[in-house]
């Protein structure tokens, strides 16, 4: 990714787009899609919300009420086909996005569809073909995923790092993924695919390559650990040329929401996401250190890089076409999260089954 300054507030330059405005349906409007809404809004130029879809009536109202001109549809179907929208954000739960995103491709209008693109990597696999078989009768892509690490400005520097060489070959890559909190409803199989499925994509981002193989280690959990869920794990990765990445993925720190990335080669390593604050991190309490320079979600530590995916895929979608991680990427990222979620069960190492186009 090329951009002209990485300060807050400037974009990637990109090549000049059409005129017209983009009209944007945003397609579930909780924590994600409010968000996603408001900064189409207020954030991001040459597109405009015109509808929101939600199950919770109150909710969409609510939302919709903050975009001027903006229109509830109640089934998000509808809101597709609806002549008056151009393009399409998925930010409903996870077991409806095959169906819109293949409506999306039915329909012809370009998507983002956050993360995971389904549920499973045989109903991934039937999108890849699906938008497949739409390219090839008009060359042009239509469905970006969520991947919005990728667009951040330190993860597109350390790409541009490991590319240029200066590290050497890239052997190793250390990863933690931490959050204060998460939901009672929240188990150890979703740590794998809510929130390791980003590490998954990350490395092979930064290593352009699939992953081979996961195994998942149990370590003692924390006693904040949702009741009968294992919180911390480890998970390990292998890639197709033998390069490991390791995984340490904890969401009930009681901290806030720490990413790190280390990636060590044979020349020099380097990482990213350190924080500025205090090197220890401890819940706050009595005679405890209270951390600072946390951010205290997901939205604060990446809204950088939701704001540059969000630019970048309304300008591509003015164009007709998509700027950023297409639905093989979302495919390969529910493979690894299948293995994933094996390894976690079995207590062994899982191969990724990966079936090429």
């Amino acid at each position: 990714m090329t951009t002209t300054e990485t300060r807050a507030g400037v974009l990637p330059a990109m090549a000049e787009v059409p005129a017209a405005e983009l009209r944007v349906a945003v397609l579930g409007v909780g924590i994600m899609g409010a968000d996603h809404v408001a900064r189409l809004h207020s954030r991001v130029s040459g597109a405009r919300v015109v509808a929101v879809s939600d199950a919770a009536a109150d909710r969409a109202e609510q939302i919709a009420a903050t975009v001027p001109g903006c229109r509830v549809i109640p089934d998000p179907l509808t809101a597709i086909a609806d002549p008056g929208v151009d393009a399409v954000v998925v930010a409903s739960p996870g077991r409806f996005h095959q169906e819109q995103v293949l409506a999306c491709i039915a329909a012809g209008k370009p998507v983002l569809c956050e993360k995971p693109l389904t549920m499973d990597a045989d109903s991934s696999l039937a999108v890849v073909r699906a938008e497949d078989a739409f390219a090839a009768r008009t060359g042009r892509r239509l469905v970006q995923v969520g991947f919005m690490r990728r667009f951040d400005p330190e993860y597109a520097q350390l790409r541009a790092l490991i590319a240029a060489g200066e590290l050497g070959e890239p052997l190793l890559v250390h990863c933690a993924h931490r959050n204060a909190t998460v939901p009672p409803h929240f188990t150890s199989e979703m740590m794998i695919s809510d929130s390791v499925v980003h590490e998954a994509d990350v490395a092979r981002f930064l290593l352009d390559e699939d992953i081979a193989a996961v195994t998942v280690l149990r370590p003692r959990a924390s006693r904040h650990a949702v009741p009968g869920q294992s919180d911390p794990l480890l998970v390990l990765l292998e890639t197709t040329s033998g390069r490991l990445i390791d995984v340490e993925c904890f969401v009930s720190t009681g901290v806030g929401y720490e990413v790190r990335t280390e990636v060590v080669g044979e020349d020099g390593s380097a990482m990213i996401g350190l924080d500025l604050g205090l090197v220890r991190h401890a819940a706050g309490g009595s005679g405890a250190a209270r951390a600072t320079g946390i951010a205290p979600d997901f939205r604060q530590r990446f809204g950088r890089a939701y704001d540059i995916e969000l630019q970048r895929w309304s300008d591509a979608a003015r164009r007709g076409g998509i700027d950023g991680p297409g639905v093989w990427d979302g495919y390969a990222a529910s493979a690894v999260c299948a293995a994933g979620v094996t390894a976690l069960r079995s207590g062994r190492r899982t191969e990724t089954r990966l079936v090429q186009r």
